[in-house]
């Protein structure tokens, strides 16, 4: 997952199912026992394949700005005193990783945090 800009790339590669074989090499009698075994393990898949390798990208539309839409969604719950859309206990959730590291690197130590009470431990 790659995000830059205004946009956001997730490039997805399925897991290989089936590994592969070689048996050229055995006796006749030998490969027809080891690809029946083989193929009870790793059946052949569906005519269509697995799903293709993918990059798929989401771009936000021309022009979008999130300060925008973020002081937008404020002022409006302002103004109507209505709760904003993501209040601030989603907020301070959100950032605690990015808080917990810092202060992690700043004390030079583990930081244990209780999401419970929502302070450190």
């Amino acid at each position: 997952m790659q995000i830059g800009g205004n946009a956001v790339t997730v490039t997805r590669v399925p897991p290989e199912k089936d590994p592969g074989f070689t048996v050229s090499t055995f006796a006749e009698a030998m490969q027809k026992q080891y690809i029946e075994e083989y193929r009870k393990k790793y059946p052949i898949q569906h005519p269509s394949g697995p799903p293709p390798e993918a990059v798929q990208k989401y771009a936000a539309p021309e022009g979008y700005s999130d300060s925008y839409d973020h002081f937008r969604n404020f002022f409006a719950a302002v103004r109507s005193r209505q709760p904003v859309v993501e209040d601030a206990t989603f907020g301070f959730r959100a950032a605690g990783a990015a808080l917990l590291s810092n202060l992690s690197v700043e004390k030079d130590n583990i930081v244990h945090w209780n999401p419970e009470t929502m302070k450190l431990a």
